[in-house]
């Protein structure tokens, strides 16, 4: 399995609920893919930035939804909400 952890910058002032309904239909954009198996939004408890956490198949089950037209339009809708870009971390699962 392959895990993308999304670490995500500061929300811009007034946009929280709106980059919620984002991620809510970004994942079912994403669910539409081939290896998808799932991906969460996390907050901090004591407060923070949001994480996302995605689960894929493989990497290349992954990486054909990241270089699709739907992360495209993803991106195009959710940078006009965020105070800088989020940052990637890409990793594969060795034990489960």
């Amino acid at each position: 399995m392959f895990i993308n952890i999304i670490n995500f910058p500061p929300i811009k002032e007034g946009k929280d609920a709106e980059f919620r309904e984002w991620f809510e239909w970004s994942n079912q954009e994403y669910a539409k893919h081939k290896g998808f198996i799932g991906r969460r939004l996390l907050k901090p408890r004591e407060g923070g930035n949001y994480v996302g956490l995605v689960e894929h198949e493989s990497y290349e089950t992954f990486m054909a939804m990241h270089t699709s037209p739907t992360q495209a339009e993803a991106g195009k809708r959710v940078m006009p909400l965020l105070d800088g870009s989020p940052t990637p971390a890409f990793l594969e699962v060795v034990i489960e």
